[in-house]
């Protein structure tokens, strides 16, 4: 019973920090794309903090999207996830405004372009990740 406790901690801190990582790529690439801190601890607790409220809303408010927009993802042919996915880190950008966190996207297409880093960075790191831990 443990064993697969421990498993799913484990897959969790890793989907974390491969977040963190994809959002730090994202940051440094994308202009549009800010994050902040006085020292490096604080910016990496801050990615760290960016990095769960994007997992949460991937995994909330994601899923529910893609379900509403169904017929226009099947009549675009799959490009309208990546519309989505800009969504998802304008929303996590949004939330974590809200909550003084030191992390911003500015627009749209900063949010376009953020989003295809992530999702880049998220396959490469899914081919080294032990356990098959998806990112999304």
């Amino acid at each position: 019973m443990a064993g697969w406790q421990d498993r799913g901690m484990k897959n969790l801190i890793i989907k974390l920090l491969a977040n963190a990582v994809a959002l730090a790529v994202a940051s440094w690439v994308v202009g549009g794309i800010t994050l902040e801190g006085a020292t490096t601890s604080r910016r990496v607790l801050t990615l760290l903090i960016v990095a769960a409220i994007f997992g949460i809303v991937n995994a909330v408010v994601k899923p529910i999207a893609k379900l509403l927009s169904l017929p226009f993802i099947i009549l675009t042919l799959g490009l309208l996830i990546f519309v989505i996915n800009a969504l998802m880190l304008l929303l996590t950008s949004w939330i974590t405004g809200k909550l003084d966190v030191q992390f911003h996207v500015d627009g749209f297409v900063a949010a376009l372009l953020g989003s295809l880093v992530i999702t880049l960075v998220g396959m490469l790191l899914n081919l080294v990740l032990p356990d098959k831990a998806e990112i999304r």
